[in-house]
């Protein structure tokens, strides 16, 4: 299980946190490649379904990132996501899916710093608890 390299999918908003990333690889900092990003307009137009699709399409982990609550670009974006990320912990800690795998978080356009943590603290936790198990049990419940 050693060997084993976690897929992250991160979900980033357009404004700040896809941004964020950016100067993270503008500014060559180091983070593991595990992260796999699909570009959103805002962190609040994530549905549960995108989560639970990657999940389903062998994602062992899932980030979404927007603009700091207050900040957002669409006024509550932001808000939106996090009130869905909280159900959505709930929904799939009952599926069987660890806590740790599932992760919102905010970065701005200019922590590129905090991007790469995130995603060294991200893969490290998921690379821990090792391959998602579930993706085949997901099927039965979308």
């Amino acid at each position: 299980m050693s060997n084993f390299e976690p897929t992250i999918v991160a979900f980033l908003c357009n404004w700040c946190s896809y941004t964020g990333a950016d100067l993270a690889g503008t500014s060559r900092l180091k983070y593991r490649p595990n992260v796999r990003v699909i570009r959103i307009m805002c962190s609040g137009r994530i549905e549960p379904a995108f989560v639970l699709k990657a999940f389903q399409e062998g994602a062992d982990g899932v980030i979404i990132c927007g603009c700091h609550p207050g900040d957002c670009h669409y006024h509550s974006g932001n808000y939106k996501a996090l009130r869905r990320y909280y159900l959505m912990k709930e929904y799939l800690k009952q599926m069987g899916i660890e806590e740790d795998r599932f992760k919102l978080d905010w970065v701005s356009a200019s922590e590129g710093h905090r991007f790469a943590e995130l995603v060294n603290e991200v893969t490290g936790k998921v690379a821990a608890l090792g391959p998602c198990k579930i993706s085949s049990n997901i099927a039965r419940f979308t």
